[in-house]
């Protein structure tokens, strides 16, 4: 879920971000700059507070935070051939790894981490780091568009099969095997999203009227959405909820379709319900009669009866336009033509949508998950203000940290050594949450031990 330009140097966003992502369960907002990068915590809608911010590496063109954690990973334009990871808590570098060509994007979940080139995808252990995969065979794919499923028990991979035509590799990230190619579009593909358990695929071409979800490991088409039929747009950012409940389409368009997942067994039982009745004889006064075909008592639901009967004698693609759903809900912007992605999240018990933009803010509107409709702007954030949150203060009174990882290693350190497994060590109170022993490989990762995290620095993984 991070933005930059397409058709640019990556990165290249015009407006005053370079770059901005969402981390992988919406908790957290990442944003590049000319100047370095920072966090923010989306735990409130009136505040929104910065949870680290700096200016060691300038002209980032890709942020990206392990969910809540004290795990960062940031790619400069000065060396964009080299991925940098750091314990932004600490101030500590884990590590630095060199590629052959400019870095796209990067994907990471608590076993995987996912680095994208135009012509490979390189896979590693997100516990030692260790280069686990190369994937050569792939098409020349300029955006570094690819997916990773947040869930670590299947870490599927997806990434863009063909130059020309909508093919989606599905790719098992344990195993490191391919699962299945999916013929997802006519059109080249221009977005693809996980949900959050890894059972669903979401896809969009470079039209951007259709949106299809597919399911997961089997490529089976599950839904099919119209975002529109006028014009073709660029979709920027395909995302579904946690719950799984909703799909959140944002484009170069003023407005951000959200698209509602019902759940299949509903939608047939209710199917064969209608069917039903429409097959059961009637009575009246105690006498069984044949049940005459209901009349639509509206104008627009007899056009709805005769669009309906002449779906069976119409062309295939005619036909399927006429089964497709249309968006539940909608974001209206006050701007468009500007890169932005979005997000849907719960934010103090409530459904939120999220907007982040190119030029700087941060739009929530709120969700009304019952009826749709359109959702309405309720704050807007500025990213790029000079406030800073009690958090920040505190740390503005510390002593500045060192430049480099060796001299981090050898300052001598005031806290005691952590016995919390995982990045975090304050128990996920404010910077970064608990992850348990039993979510990684082979055990908990000890950032303070530099054998498991020694400075590396590869040419050509």
């Amino acid at each position: 879920m991070e933005a930059v330009a397409a058709d640019s140097p990556p990165g290249r966003v015009e407006g005053a971000l370079s770059c901005f992502s969402f981390n992988q369960d919406c908790t957290s907002l990442a944003i590049g700059t000319k100047a370095g990068y920072k966090l923010f915590s989306l735990s409130s809608v009136e505040q929104l507070d910065q949870v680290h911010g700096s200016n060691e590496i300038p002209d980032v063109y890709i942020v990206e935070r392990l969910f809540s954690s004290s795990l960062v990973v940031v790619v400069s334009h000065t060396k964009p051939r080299q991925m940098n990871v750091y314990h932004f808590k600490k101030g500590t570098e884990i590590c630095n790894y060199s590629y052959s060509s400019n870095i796209l994007s990067i994907r990471l979940n608590r076993q995987r981490l996912l680095v994208c080139l135009e012509e490979s995808i390189y896979i590693h252990n997100i516990k030692d780091m260790k280069l686990l995969k190369t994937i050569l065979d792939i098409p020349a794919n300029p955006t570094g568009l690819c997916a990773l499923s947040i869930n670590h028990s299947n870490s599927y991979v997806a990434y863009p099969g063909s130059l020309t035509t909508g093919e989606i590799v599905l790719y098992d990230g344990h195993s490191l095997k391919t699962v299945c190619t999916i013929a997802a579009h006519e059109g080249t593909l221009a977005a693809i999203a996980f949900n959050a358990s890894g059972s669903k695929l979401a896809s969009a071409s470079e039209k951007g009227t259709v949106i299809r979800v597919f399911s997961v490991p089997d490529g089976q088409k599950l839904y099919e959405f119209r975002r529109g039929m006028k014009r073709y747009v660029t979709i920027s950012s395909l995302v579904f909820s946690m719950d799984s409940q909703f799909l959140c389409a944002s484009s170069n368009t003023e407005t951000v379709h959200i698209f509602k997942l019902e759940h299949l067994n509903n939608r047939l039982s209710c199917f064969c319900r209608s069917q039903t009745t429409r097959n059961k004889p009637w009575s009246r006064s105690g006498l069984s009669l044949s049940r005459r075909p209901e009349e639509p008592s509206t104008w627009s639901g007899y056009v709805g009866k005769v669009f309906m009967a002449a779906s069976n004698y119409l062309p295939a693609q005619v036909s399927d336009m006429m089964n497709q759903d249309r968006a539940f809900a909608t974001g209206r912007l006050s701007f468009s033509g500007q890169r932005n992605i979005c997000t849907l999240s719960t934010i103090q018990k409530l459904p939120r949508l999220l907007v982040a933009s190119s030029d700087g803010h941060l739009y929530i509107y709120n969700l009304d998950p019952q009826d749709g409709g359109e959702c309405v702007l309720i704050k807007t954030h500025s990213l790029l203000g000079s406030g800073t949150s009690e958090e920040n203060k505190e740390n503005d009174l510390r002593p500045s940290l060192p430049q480099s990882y060796a001299a981090t290693v050898a300052r001598p350190s005031a806290a005691a050594v952590s016995t919390v497994p995982g990045y975090s060590e304050d128990g996920g109170a404010l910077r970064g949450e608990v992850i348990p022993e039993h979510e990684f490989a082979t055990g908990p990762v000890c950032l303070d031990d530099e054998n498991e995290f020694p400075p590396v620095s590869i040419r050509d993984p």
